[in-house]
């Protein structure tokens, strides 16, 4: 349901009152065919997207897939052809292009994140540094590129950040704030609460009713010295501008998750376009 609203959303604020360009050059009843050439190497995401935006639009346009999310690809690939009215095919380019664009770009990323990650027991989580109304889709490309999503929005998690201990006063006072709401309101939600410093840590370790503890802008140093306390007693994630070239530092201090935001906010678009073929 979200997917499709999203997919008219999207349509509707591209094609307004009508894709006058294709209404004026191309007849109502021409057939044509396209595909959606890769011109970049990388992982591809999207395609299943691709698919329900043509066929939301013009139920009797034919996709072939030649290639599924998650291949990877490499320039000169063809990943699917598009069959049917030519203005139907016109009219919903962009759309797909801009999407899988994206989602390729982050899934490219994340794959290249995870790559690094090999050998160890540590897993990349992306966050929600995400594009207001495009979210959904490109946590699904995380997941397309091998990564894992750490929440969907502020509703699926508990997650003190250091906003909410300062202004409720203290660790101890927004944990057990954290646990009386849960409590009254009858909810069951996973409990992450963010630590900057070794003393944080304790104290979280002192009142333990968490299950992860988030390691905020951590060096690596202090970062193996924290896990080391925690001796997994706890969930650890490191978290704070960790970057591809920084991962393989941090997961070495045998951290469970690291979430990097860089993998939706800093991921390129693969370049990719749709073309019309006889």
């Amino acid at each position: 349901m979200e997917l499709n609203e999203f997919i008219a959303n999207a349509l509707k604020e591209d094609i307004g009152d009508g894709d006058h360009t294709s209404m004026a050059c191309i007849p109502d009843d021409a057939i044509g065919k396209a595909h959606l050439l890769v011109k970049q190497d990388g992982v591809l995401a999207g395609v299943e997207l691709a698919r329900q935006i043509f066929h939301h639009y013009d139920p009797e346009l034919q996709f072939k897939q030649i290639i599924g999310d998650g291949d990877q690809v490499e320039t000169g690939n063809t990943a699917f052809t598009i069959e049917g009215r030519s203005r139907s095919i016109l009219t919903t380019e962009r759309l797909v292009l801009n999407c899988m664009q994206r989602m390729s770009g982050i899934a490219t990323l994340t794959h290249e994140m995870v790559a690094i990650l090999i050998g160890s027991n540590t897993k990349i989580l992306d966050t929600r540094k995400t594009t207001p109304g495009f979210r959904m889709l490109e946590k699904w490309a995380v997941r397309i590129g091998g990564g894992e999503n750490h929440r969907i929005g502020l509703y699926d998690v508990i997650m003190i950040k250091d906003n909410h201990i300062d202004f409720k006063g203290g660790i101890d006072q927004a944990i057990n704030a954290v646990q009386d709401y849960l409590n009254k309101n009858g909810k069951d939600l996973k409990i992450c609460i963010e630590a900057r410093t070794i003393n944080d840590v304790e104290k979280i370790m002192d009142n333990g009713k968490v299950d992860r503890i988030m390691l905020d802008n951590f060096s690596p140093a202090l970062l193996k010295e924290a896990i080391q306390l925690i001796n997994h007693q706890f969930e650890t994630e490191a978290t704070g501008g960790i970057t591809k070239e920084t991962l393989k530092e941090y997961a070495e201090s045998g951290v469970n998750y690291i979430s990097a935001g860089a993998i939706t906010h800093s991921a390129g678009c693969m370049d990719l376009s749709l073309k019309a073929i006889d």
